[in-house]
């Protein structure tokens, strides 16, 4: 028999390699432009096109805890693509390369060789916790750890989409887990669109998620009562069965929240709500244990009482592009030693968007291209970008309006005031800066690529 220190954990399941998730997210891609007009599966598509659920999804595209094999093979075989041995490795040895791998590989065409990193990391979705291509955006990562522990609080996160919001959100709730709080994370990527027609509905879903969050059972029917109201009983839930099961703070953050944008009368009376509890907690000691972390990529266009909004109380967080000393910082993740010329070169064309920045050093690293090449056919319809172009340039077809919108920015040479809402989701988008509602291309490769596809 083996003593308690003896014993050792047994490690069940498998999580994807590199190459496999490489092999996996290619054919996805193809099949976004082929059957989805270019736009990235939500994950209510993929629950679809693969039938695993959006939990068992986050973690195989994490690439952090393990699965067993069978469902990475249903994930693969979506896509057309059988699972091979070489798609898995075992959670312990996850780090495939490190940094004394240095590739033998001679240069070709003049690029650099590259040292092989442990970890190099896809410029899409979150950023692994342990991961060094997280860039720290000093200092609103230590400004969030001291805001978050305070009784009540609320941190509101906006940046355009793919400008590291989850990323943030994660290693806020990181902090939080480390100072014993309980933790937990809801996108309402999650929720089916049916769920947002009906408030009663949308509220209950809303309950028993953070419920499942949390490994309490769910027990919407012994607290939701039609006299009440869903917003009492929804309020009710919290309070004497959510929060009271715990002795510890409840940090809850709320991801893409700006997808209640489209349902306005859903939005107003929901964000009312958490804007009662929020203020509720100046008073009631049961609502000091519920700190909110809320986060959204579009701004706020719907109509809302400035006294139930919860977008104007909190501590207010936009993240900013990338400055060149962090784009050096990543760099240097990648094992390359550049000069300043470099840095300015790739901000030039990039202007620190987040996406961007590191999509084009993982591709630098990955293919064993120099910097010179990458600016060569970053603007091709086979380039590094093109993906990621197509994408935008659909969204913005199936939007006429916004695409005249986006047309005058990028034929402009000075700042165009926009209507309002245009103007906001082309912010969203990551595609415009504004300043009001003038705007101004977000970057010289937006410019240069939409002007010449963009003629209306």
């Amino acid at each position: 028999m083996f003593s308690s220190s003896q014993r050792v954990k047994r490690k069940r399941g498998v999580i994807v390699s590199l190459g496999g998730w490489q092999r996996l997210n290619s054919a996805q891609k193809a099949s976004e432009t082929e059957n989805n007009g270019g736009t990235a599966y939500t994950l209510e598509d993929l629950n679809e096109l693969t039938g695993l659920s959006a939990h068992t999804l986050t973690k195989v595209r994490r690439r952090q805890l393990p699965v067993d094999k069978q469902t990475l093979a249903c994930y693969f075989n979506a896509f057309n693509l059988e699972l091979t041995t070489e798609d898995y490795l075992d959670p312990s040895s996850k780090i495939e390369a490190t940094l004394d791998n240095v590739s033998e590989l001679a240069p070709k065409n003049g690029s650099i060789k590259f040292p092989k990193l442990a970890e190099p990391i896809l410029a899409e979705g979150q950023v692994p916790l342990d991961s060094r291509f997280y860039v720290e955006r000093s200092p609103i990562e230590t400004n969030c750890y001291k805001t978050i522990l305070q009784p009540g609080s609320l941190i509101r996160i906006k940046a355009p989409r793919r400008t590291g919001k989850s990323s943030l959100m994660v290693r806020i709730l990181d902090h939080a887990a480390q100072q014993d709080c309980q933790t937990v994370f809801l996108s309402f990527q999650l929720a089916e669109r049916s769920i947002f027609q009906d408030l009663d509905k949308f509220l209950q879903w809303f309950s028993a998620s953070v419920g499942l969050g949390m490994h309490l059972p769910n027990k919407i029917e012994d607290y939701w009562d039609e006299l009440f109201g869903s917003k009492i009983s929804c309020k009710i839930y919290f309070e004497q069965y959510l929060l009271a099961k715990i002795e510890q703070p409840l940090v809850l953050a709320l991801d893409d929240v700006d997808r209640l944008f489209d349902y306005p009368e859903l939005a107003d009376e929901f964000f009312g709500l958490l804007r009662t509890w929020h203020e509720q907690a100046k008073n009631q000691s049961i609502w000091q244990k519920l700190r909110l972390v809320v986060a959204h990529s579009r701004e706020v266009y719907i109509p809302l009482n400035v006294n139930k909004s919860p977008f104007n109380v909190g501590f207010p967080i936009e993240l900013p592009i990338f400055t060149a000393s962090q784009v050096n910082y990543l760099a240097q993740q990648y094992g390359l030693n550049w000069s300043n010329e470099k840095i300015v070169q790739l901000m030039e064309i990039a202007n620190g968007q987040p996406y961007l920045i590191q999509w084009g050093l993982y591709s630098l690293w990955e293919h064993n291209i120099s910097l010179a090449e990458l600016l060569q056919q970053a603007l091709n319809d086979t380039g590094i970008f093109a993906d990621h172009f197509r994408r935008l340039l659909w969204t913005l077809k199936q939007d006429l309006n916004l695409a005249r919108a986006f047309n005058q920015v990028v034929q402009a040479t000075k700042p165009v005031e926009l209507e309002l809402l245009s103007a906001f989701k082309l912010e969203s988008l990551g595609l415009v800066h504004l300043k009001g509602n003038q705007a101004t291309p977000s970057c010289d490769l937006y410019t240069k690529y939409f002007r010449d596809r963009l003629s209306y």
